[in-house]
């Protein structure tokens, strides 16, 4: 018997990926999250990816938390000072 998880938890899935499938990609993660009502915890540095699908991010350093908002959030300097390379 399956059952449906209640979390589904996704480490880095764009990784190594071509451009093209990381769309299919967000778009199975969103059928997921609105068909089912499933909690998604997604890990991902590629960040255009995570503002798509997002509603609440941390952003980690050395792992530790050092921000955590609504996704809206990522585009504000206290946000962008950990997001620079």
């Amino acid at each position: 018997m399956v059952t449906w998880p209640k979390i589904l938890v996704l480490d880095e899935p764009t990784e190594g990926i071509q451009p093209s499938i990381i769309k299919d990609i967000g778009r199975a993660i969103r059928y997921l999250r609105d068909s089912t009502g499933m909690a998604i915890l997604l890990v991902e540095q590629y960040l255009d990816f995570c503002r798509e699908l997002a509603d609440y991010v941390y952003i980690m350093d050395r792992g530790e938390i050092v921000h955590e908002g609504l996704a809206e959030t990522l585009d504000t300097p206290e946000a962008r000072k950990h997001l620079t390379v």
